[in-house]
């Protein structure tokens, strides 16, 4: 459920048009992807097609630089590529990655707020038992497509949980320290529903 609510809308998109029909048109693409039953047996595979679709719809420069907050201003050029490439990565490991749990979730949507270049698209993962997740997707326009930059499940920001965790790792140790947690992938997923894991 948890994979589901982060790839749903990781999937290419077409010419900028309301938020929500993007989502509605390439969900399904995303799910071809997982229902392939000739890519469950090739996890390796099925995990890279989610991630290549990841790459091209979610803002990963734009979440990481949100992500670390106040200190992304004193960091080189040099220092925010690597982050953001550290950033991706921790999202992929904890979320992409997770895409074998993945048990025939749907998604229904419950509306959406524009305001200018940046929207909110609500919706509802249902379970098959019929429970149901609330997950918000904000999204901006971007060389004329929507591009997510933060998921809210469950009313956890992923963007602020991580904000917080980096912001506390930088004032109570260093910057260096934070990315060498990151190298390390100590680092846990910081939005989920139920919870987020803490770090360690």
């Amino acid at each position: 459920m948890l994979a589901l609510a982060f790839v749903a809308v990781v999937a290419p998109s077409a010419l900028a048009g309301a938020p929500t029909d993007q989502l509605k048109q390439h969900i399904d693409r995303v799910v071809k992807v997982l229902d392939d039953p000739a890519l469950k047996q090739k996890p390796a595979e099925r995990h890279a097609r989610i991630r290549k679709i990841a790459e091209e719809i979610f803002d990963y420069p734009d979440t990481a630089r949100r992500a670390l907050g106040q200190h992304w201003n004193a960091r080189t050029p040099q220092e925010r590529q690597e982050f953001v490439q550290l950033f991706a990565d921790l999202l992929d490991r904890g979320y992409i990655s997770k895409i074998d749990v993945y048990q025939g979730e749907t998604v229904t949507y419950t509306g959406e707020t524009i305001d200018g270049d940046e929207a909110t698209v609500r919706t509802k993962i249902v379970t098959p038992k019929g429970t149901e997740v609330p997950v918000d997707y904000r999204v901006h326009l971007k060389s004329g497509r929507w591009l997510v930059y933060d998921i809210i499940i469950e009313g956890v920001s992923l963007v602020a949980n991580y904000r917080a965790q980096f912001n506390k790792v930088v004032q109570t140790a260093s910057y260096t320290a934070l990315v060498d947690r990151l190298r390390a992938k100590e680092a846990t997923p910081s939005a989920s529903p139920r919870g987020a894991a803490p770090e360690r």
